[in-house]
């Protein structure tokens, strides 16, 4: 197999166990980190999404470098030995092909989703977002206190459920018209203080890329958990950010509280100010706290760690086998085929039993066993023990005799 698609294909299957990994060296970090302050947190899953994106795409780039021989070396760790087979590789062929299909439209509608989501928020600030005067001029006075040197819109909207920050080169706070109403102003201007924090950090183009690597790796669990630990930190930082520019962390937590209470939905195509759990955020700035570790959490976590570094350990032990020019060749010259069982022959036995060899750089065979039976055990053992006795022309690896296992089929006929 050669080509693209299956490159992408075995690529996919390899995040499978790389994605794990990650996983686990994110969450032992976190853990280490856990009373550090959360830009450590934030920038540890940022390396770990942009880890998540750079390790298959290094792959990918490599099986497109080195062709068929590097397609064959990963198969091996991840298919059973009977997929290798030369009559199974349409099949494999096939399944490389399906999983490729399924992921390419499954990423397809997410990202159109992202897309549509980004256009429903221009077009709603665009054709019904309403201008408040009163409000315009604090927050460009509270961007200025923030440091913000860019000019910040602001648009009342009735169809949204909280604040939420929109546009890279131009900035725009998204309000409900409720809040303006039903929140008394010194708590809706802390709302805001925590949306020029995003503005100030450019969060909305990092939350674009970060729901662009959602797209991308959907289908790993360990990616949506490196993923919602990202935002739920730099909600903690906005946080921060705002009580510092308020000078009471106090008036942010009743801010949020009063927004849990009126029950608005996060919104998860911009940045809101109720991003993350509300609860902890609210608690975290009432009472920070130092985060005790759980060890009995920490037991299964490194068990899985240690299982992710042996398949780790696996595919790295199959990227530097040799690559076989040749794999073993039975010679029935030096030896005489099986015999037939005189107990088969009487009974009129047929059948095909497959088998697997171990020929050592002399041709000598240094172990076997059946595959897939004949369906009559005297046939399987009088076809393995002769084939044994055999001597094979060994592997080729650089032009030179090396160690190898191969398959054989032997057919069973009385015709």
């Amino acid at each position: 197999m050669s080509g693209f698609v299956p490159a992408l294909g075995w690529t996919l299957l390899h995040f499978l166990w790389q994605g794990l990994l990650i996983g686990c060296a994110t969450a032992l970090a976190r853990a280490a980190l856990r009373n550090a302050r959360p830009e450590a947190r934030y920038a540890v899953g940022c390396g770990a999404l942009l880890a998540c994106l750079a390790w298959p795409a290094a792959g990918l780039y490599l099986r497109l470098a080195d062709g068929d021989a590097t397609g064959a070396m990963f198969s091996s760790t991840l298919l059973p030995a009977a997929l290798l087979m030369p009559t199974t590789l349409p099949d494999l062929d096939l399944l490389l092909r399906a999983v490729v299909g399924v992921w390419a439209l499954c990423a397809a509608v997410l990202a159109v989703r992202m897309a549509l989501g980004m256009l429903w928020i221009e077009r709603s600030a665009r054709n019904t977002g309403a201008t408040h005067e009163q409000l315009q001029t604090r927050l460009s006075r509270m961007a200025q206190d923030a440091g913000v040197a860019r000019p910040v819109r602001l648009r009342v909207l009735d169809n949204i459920a909280s604040p939420l920050t929109a546009g890279i080169w131009r900035p725009m706070v998204l309000v409900p018209a409720a809040l303006i109403t039903g929140m008394p102003p010194q708590l809706l201007d802390a709302l805001l203080a925590h949306e020029l924090a995003h503005i100030r950090r450019h969060d909305y183009l990092l939350n674009l890329l970060q729901n662009a690597i959602e797209a991308l790796l959907f289908f790993h669990p360990a990616v949506w958990w490196i993923s919602r630990g990202v935002r739920l930190e730099r909600e903690h930082i906005a946080d921060d950010f705002a009580a510092r520019q308020l000078g009471e962390p106090r008036r942010l937590a009743l801010a949020l509280s009063e927004l849990e209470r009126l029950q608005f939905s996060t919104h998860h195509l911009a940045q809101a100010a109720n991003g993350g759990d509300l609860m902890s955020r609210i608690k975290r700035l009432l009472r920070p706290a130092p985060q005790p570790l759980n060890w009995k959490a920490a037991v299964p976590l490194l068990a899985l760690a240690g299982a992710c570094l042996g398949i780790y350990g696996q595919a790295v032990a199959a990227d530097s086998a040799p690559v076989l020019e040749r794999r073993p060749i039975i010679d029935f010259g030096v030896c005489g085929k099986p015999v037939y069982p005189a107990a088969s022959l009487q009974a009129k036995e047929e059948g095909t039993v497959n088998m697997s060899f171990d020929v050592d750089a002399a041709g000598k065979v240094t172990n076997s066993s059946v595959v897939k039976s004949s369906g009559h055990p005297a046939l399987d053992e009088a076809a393995r023990s002769g084939i044994a006795k055999c001597t094979f022309k060994p592997a080729l690896a650089g032009g030179k005799p090396v160690s190898a296992s191969v398959k054989v089929q032997y057919v069973w006929s009385l015709k």
